[in-house]
């Protein structure tokens, strides 16, 4: 049996697999609330004990920087062992790696209907893929391709300097660093970005925000809110965040097929865009993606699909578990 885990800034997901014909078989699954608890073996442990079964091998897709065994989470206020959460599961050893190498590790497993192309393109597409994912943080992430196979690897690219492209990202730059001075392409793309540019837009006049609007973003979550907001229509300002928001995408994603050579394809991942996939079928994001100038051509020849199996990063976990379990 398999122990993986998805774990990020929101959620922490753990789930059983089963190695079966060649297949991973999931067996059972639970979600926790990551702000609710103090560490993540506290969550393992009575995930673990709950189950009544002890894994054979485990691995935890965790959102941050993995160094030697280690990780500093991102957004939340954990520091995570590898030895040290072995030890408190009953294990020789557990991997620990990055929440998007351990997606990326998920791509090969997918199948067709887990995946929406937000593009066609013709010929073959071999070659480098790039995954992509909005969600509490922006996590990013590379599979080489040596000719036979694909080999992933982690990188922190969500965290590079934003880009800003025309005079309105100019101005939103500017609206971010004066609140929290270096600005990260993190910092517009996810869940809380959202929200950032959305109060820029409000607090430069780009239009009003509703008494019953402002009450609303204030009961729930407020990234949520817009996102739903924007989708259903009716509110200008959510809207054009939203569009903003996704122009950015689109770009940063381009940025990343241009750097990793993604001709083999690019993945949106994470929990964001499978829930914004209307919007991200119209045309503002796949114009946004190709506008590189020379390399368009290179650009509009890289499959863009969207993945909306939510437990992509879960199966990708339990897949270098199981693959690297035998090396």
């Amino acid at each position: 049996m398999i122990l993986a885990g998805d774990i990020g800034g929101t959620n922490a997901r753990l789930a059983y697999f089963q190695p079966q014909n060649g297949h991973l078989r999931l067996v059972s699954e639970q979600t926790f609330p990551s702000r609710e608890h103090s560490e993540l073996g506290e969550i393992v442990s009575q995930f673990v004990d709950a189950s009544g079964t002890r894994p054979e091998a485990a691995c935890f897709g965790i959102a941050g920087p993995v160094r030697n065994g280690r990780v500093e989470t991102s957004n939340l206020p954990w520091v995570i062992e590898q030895s040290r959460l072995a030890k408190q599961i009953h294990l020789p050893a557990t991997m620990l790696i990055n929440d998007l190498e351990a997606s990326a590790w998920g791509i090969g497993a997918l199948e067709n209907s887990d995946l929406v192309p937000l593009n066609r393109v013709s010929g073959p597409t071999i070659g480098n893929q790039g995954v992509i994912a909005p969600g509490t943080g922006l996590g990013e992430a590379g599979l080489f391709w040596d000719g036979k196979r694909h080999h992933v690897f982690a990188c922190e690219g969500g965290h590079t300097d934003f880009g800003p492209q025309g005079d309105l990202q100019i101005e939103l730059v500017r609206f971010l660093h004066a609140r929290f001075g270096h600005v990260s392409y993190e910092r517009v793309l996810s869940g809380p970005g959202l929200v950032n540019v959305y109060e820029f837009l409000r607090d430069t006049g780009c239009e009003k925000e509703s008494a019953e609007f402002a009450a609303a973003l204030k009961k729930g979550d407020p990234a949520a809110v817009i996102s739903r907001a924007a989708l259903d229509g009716g509110n200008p300002l959510a809207e054009k965040a939203l569009d903003l928001w996704i122009e950015v995408y689109g770009a940063e994603a381009a940025n990343l097929a241009l750097k990793v050579m993604a001709t083999g394809g690019l993945f949106l991942a994470g929990g964001i865009s499978p829930k914004i996939l209307a919007k991200l079928k119209g045309p503002v994001f796949m114009k946004s993606f190709v506008e590189k100038g020379r390399l368009r051509p290179l650009l509009e020849a890289i499959p863009v699909q969207v993945v909306i199996n939510e437990k992509a990063g879960l199966l990708g976990a339990a897949r270098c578990a199981s693959v690297r379990g035998k090396n």
